[in-house]
Order: structure tokens, then sequence, then C-alpha cells
């Protein structure tokens, strides 16, 4: 079961799917961020209702709260609740992966690309210890990464940008092409 079905589009859920249909790597972050802060909240919809969704217009909430209900419910029973991503998600992780391996092939720029990128790749992939191996998490994950940081309002170390901005131009890449291939 896709997490979009069944239900009516709330303003986080409409953020999430339109991300999914025009920017593939964007809506891998947002799905990861959305995980982090069912995380933060202990899984605690209650509080979660108090602090996000009744912020939200009166007329989204309930459809919120279904929708943030269900991904903490699918999170849990995949065994979530202290770190990994929910399999839909990482099934749009192996799927990119593949249109990458198809690129590496067939698609000159994305070669330069990937090869402006691969040094960081390896870097951050020698830095998991072995636990990351697919290159295209390898660039989610620093991006991700960087993102946290900033979220948190930590100083960002200028040595580390010119990786985010590698992955983040191999990500636009492939999620142009992943919009191509989906249209």
């Amino acid at each position: 079961m896709h997490i979009f079905e069944d239900h009516f589009l709330t303003p986080a859920m409409l953020v999430a799917d339109r991300k999914r249909k025009e920017n593939i790597a964007e809506y891998i972050i947002h799905m990861y961020q959305t995980e982090d802060l069912l995380r933060a909240y202990h899984f605690d919809i209650e509080d979660l209702r108090k602090n996000v969704i009744d912020h939200l217009p009166a007329e989204d909430r309930q459809a919120a709260l279904q929708w943030y209900s269900d991904l903490a419910r699918h999170m849990q029973e995949q065994g979530l609740e202290k770190g990994g991503h929910l399999a839909e998600t990482q099934e749009q992780v192996k799927k990119l992966y593949g249109l990458h391996e198809q690129l590496l092939k067939s698609d000159q720029q994305y070669r330069q690309t990937y090869s402006k990128t691969a040094v960081h790749i390896r870097n951050s992939m020698d830095a998991s210890g072995g636990t990351i191996t697919n290159p295209v998490q390898a660039a989610l994950n620093g991006v991700y990464g960087y993102l946290l940081l900033k979220l948190n309002g930590k100083t960002i170390d200028q040595e580390i940008m010119p990786a985010v901005n590698a992955f983040g131009d191999l990500l636009s890449y492939l999620s142009f092409r992943w919009r191509e291939r989906e249209h």
C-alpha cells in the first residue's frame, strides 16, 4: 500500500506527493525528515497533534492526523523506532539507483556529473564503515546530513560544501531524468 492512498491530501501530504512527482530526491529527503519528526515525538501522536498538526488549517487537521498516524504505524511495524527508513521510501532509493546504473552506461553528461561526485561518494561510503554501499544513498545522506545541521543551527564547516554541492548536482540530474522517465 502506498502511503498516500485512501486519504485526503493535507498540505504536508501535498508537499510530499508533489515532491515525489517532481523531484524524487527531494521526496526521499522529505520522507526522511518526516520519519525523524515522528521519532522526535517518540511516536506520540497526541503530542505531535498539539505541537504540529494543530497549527495547520482546521480543515486539514484530521487528514494530517491520519497521515502521520499511518506513517507512525508503518514505521513501528517495520521496527524503525530508533533509525532506518520506511521500506516504501527505500524502494524509491533502489529505483533511483537503477536509474543511476542505467545513466552511467548511456548518458555522457551524467557520467561527467558523477565523476565530479565520485570522490565525495567514496569518502562518504568509507566513513560509513561499510554500512552504505549505494552511491545514491551516500549522496542522499550527505544532503540530508547537511540539512539537519542547518535546521539545528549548527555551524557548517565550509570544507564539506564541495561534497554537499556535488551530491546536490548529482541528485538534481538524477531527479530531472527520473521526471522525464515518469512523464
